[in-house]
């Protein structure tokens, strides 16, 4: 199955580059990282900008209590915004190198955040393998709960919180670990492993435990991987994709945030971003 998606919104609505799409309360929540905000469309179509910040964020979790937590992605903080106050949580500089990647809550309020590990602006730099995911607690500790990763990007948790997963865009594979009861990561094995033509992105998790992969390198922009790495299914569309969430109002509308460069200066120069959508069959998990 290769279904071609539908715009959603785009650049004309003044969209930069989208990431770290998260579905609540009826809306698409989302982080324009080169906007420097928090935004929200509905499904049929209205945008909003709910935060405007003063630093590049990327990644995006809810707390139980109701706040959104977010990275300050080149000054790697971690902040917390609860609806009217904007905080600094956690600083990071210290575990991490260069820039935050994405990130995730869990049902105890930690978050979990990638390290991309070097200058990656820079042509001249290449991947490196020392990246880190750092643990936040609710009351600000840290702690590095796995070292030795290539680019470690999007993440997901199960529903029973206690395997986390996360998209290793450099390696070519997703990577599971288990959580104990002190949010510490152990059992680091190969979730799916992909070819060299998939770099894997931005991933969300649907009631089956299949793994929805933005792909933005490759043939397949979109895939649809069972534990093992078996693809089920591919989404087609048109220019790449970083990011992808299943929302809507059966849980069955999966959003994909794309764009036609990651590049800062061509973004700058002429913004491709766009949320597109397609209907799958099974829902988002819980």
């Amino acid at each position: 199955m290769t279904p071609t998606s539908n715009v959603l919104i785009d650049n004309k609505q003044g969209l930069k580059f989208t990431e770290s799409p998260r579905w609540h309360d009826g809306k698409l929540w989302f982080i324009d990282i080169h906007d420097k905000g928090i935004k929200t469309v509905a499904p049929d179509g209205t945008l909003a900008t709910v935060l405007t910040l003063p630093f590049l964020p990327n990644g995006l979790g809810r707390t139980p209590d109701g706040a959104w937590l977010f990275g300050d992605a080149l000054g790697r903080q971690l902040y917390r915004w609860d609806g009217a106050q904007l905080a600094p949580l956690a600083d990071l500089s210290q575990l991490t190198t260069f820039c935050l990647s994405d990130g995730i809550t869990d049902a105890h309020g930690r978050f979990y955040a990638g390290d991309i590990g070097y200058n990656f602006f820079d042509p001249a730099n290449q991947p490196v393998d020392s990246c880190v995911i750092v643990k936040v607690e609710p009351n600000g500790s840290t702690a590095v709960v796995a070292n030795g990763l290539s680019f470690p990007n999007g993440m997901v948790i199960t529903p029973d919180g206690k395997t986390l997963i996360v998209a290793e865009c450099m390696a070519h594979r997703l990577t599971a670990f288990d959580i104990d009861a002190t949010g510490a990561l152990h059992n680091r094995r190969v979730w799916a492993a992909f070819d060299a033509g998939v770099h894997p992105d931005g991933i969300c998790l649907d009631a089956e435990g299949a793994v929805w992969v933005a792909n933005p390198e490759g043939r397949d922009q979109v895939l649809r991987v069972l534990e093992g790495g078996r693809v089920t299914h591919r989404v087609s569309v048109g220019t790449g994709a970083f990011a992808v969430m299943l929302g809507g109002a059966d849980g069955r509308q999966l959003f994909i945030c794309t764009s036609a460069s990651h590049d800062p200066a061509q973004i700058a120069r002429a913004p491709s971003a766009r949320i597109e959508t397609v209907q799958v069959a099974v829902a988002g998990a819980a």
